[in-house]
């Protein structure tokens, strides 16, 4: 038998491999070991090859899953939107808060006006509640700026969050969230101003992993999502959308034909859009975070999704005002509760199928060569994730095969 030499060997554990395309992969009384930021090798301990070992944790029958992926955050904005959550409790749509002038315009006008140190001081705690629950990689999109300024002011902070916590951050550029003041009435022309202008520079800094945009009633045209997507291609961009959230727009379908990384929302998601997602491989995340603070009734379309093959995420939505959610085992378990998913597809969702939302194929399995991204649990089956809500049941969490300590990030 070769010789195992590991910087870290988990032992005695109860392993949540997620080997397979369902199920749990579950390996009673496993093993794992990594060496050099990567598993090094997983199986049962009795299997376990002879080395030597800097770090020996014996888990006494601890549950160990991938770190958890939170594919779908907004979670860098400055103030807050507490007087929509109580309008909207007294009857106030999402559509009706956002043409009187609240909803994302609001954050906007309250994050132009942070400085960058401000804003970061705001996002750093609800970055660090999603760390505690062991996600160990987060997306974390723009699109409360507007303009160039304050669009790479939230991607730098957004960067410098990734920087001191240790943990993976995808940035991905949602300038076309939604039309800013200055462009009243002329959203073609800020259209051509993003895809001309301000992704460029952003991308030249190297700020943007990918672009996105909000395809709706109240956001943007599927052609002026076309035109962005065609700058974004041209810069060897990959592409997401919102899509689908308030009505049948086609967004799936356009996301689906630039190979687009996720389609996004999906309530109002057609048979033709699933079919398209299908054939590019596009995944589909589910955020019931907004499902159910908007109190939605249509969710999306899971069994036709299941049956066509389509991989479905779980993501917070984190945001100031629908889906103000910093819980991904919430989110989780209302994907669950809402959409009817098995414990096991949320658990999929919030791990390699979140990766996979981000074009990241190496994490979210507990197999060799995955990134040593390890999440361990206080629970005797990993059904538990989903099954509690508002109950963090998480020991400890490794990160590239480093001990992580979540303290460390919220005392900044």
């Amino acid at each position: 038998m070769a010789r195992l030499d590991a910087d870290l060997l988990l032992r005695n554990a109860r392993l949540v491999t997620l080997a397979g395309d369902t199920g749990w992969g579950l390996v009673e009384q496993g093993a794992l070991a990594a060496r050099d930021g990567a598993i090094a090798w997983v199986g049962p301990e009795s299997a376990l090859p002879a080395g030597e070992v800097l770090r020996e944790v014996d888990l006494a029958g601890a549950l160990v899953t991938p770190g958890l992926v939170d594919c779908h955050t907004h979670l860098v904005y400055a103030g807050n939107r507490y007087g929509e959550f109580e309008r909207r409790l007294e009857g106030a749509s999402y559509e009706e808060i956002a043409r009187a002038g609240g909803g994302i315009a609001s954050t906007v006008r309250a994050t132009r006006a942070a400085n960058e140190a401000q804003l970061l001081s705001q996002s750093r705690p609800r970055f660090a509640s999603l760390c505690a629950e062991g996600v160990t990689t987060i997306e974390i999109k723009s699109g409360y700026g507007l303009d160039r300024a304050s669009e790479a002011k939230m991607l730098r902070v957004a960067r410098a969050l990734g920087r001191e916590s240790g943990r993976t951050v995808r940035t991905t550029f949602l300038g076309a969230h939604a039309l800013p003041p200055e462009y009243e009435g002329r959203a073609d022309a800020y259209i051509d101003h993003l895809g001309s202008d301000m992704l460029p520079a952003l991308a030249a800094e190297g700020l943007v992993d990918a672009v996105d945009a909000f395809c709706e009633t109240i956001g943007f045209t599927p052609a002026q999502v076309a035109r962005l997507f065609d700058a974004a291609a041209a810069l060897g961009l990959p592409v997401k959308l919102h899509a689908e959230q308030l009505s049948d727009q086609g967004g799936a379908a356009l996301a689906a034909r630039y190979r687009g990384l996720s389609a996004d929302h999906l309530e109002w998601l057609s048979p033709e859009g699933i079919g398209a997602m299908a054939r590019s491989g596009t995944v589909a995340v589910l955020l019931p975070g907004a499902f159910h603070f908007l109190r939605e009734t249509r969710a999306p379309p899971i069994e036709q999704l299941r049956a066509a093959g389509v991989p479905m995420a779980v993501a917070t939505d984190l945001n100031p005002g629908t889906s103000p959610l910093a819980s991904l085992l919430a989110a989780m378990s209302l994907a669950c509760t809402h959409f009817r998913l098995t414990p096991a597809e949320a658990l999929r969702g919030a791990t390699h199928v979140g990766a996979r939302a981000l074009g990241l194929a190496d994490r979210g399995r507990l197999a060799v060569g995955q990134r040593a991204d390890i999440a361990v649990w206080a629970l005797d089956h990993p059904a538990g994730l989903a099954a509690h809500l508002g109950f963090n049941a998480l020991l400890h969490t490794f990160v590239a095969g480093e001990e992580s300590h979540v303290l460390r990030i919220a005392a900044h």
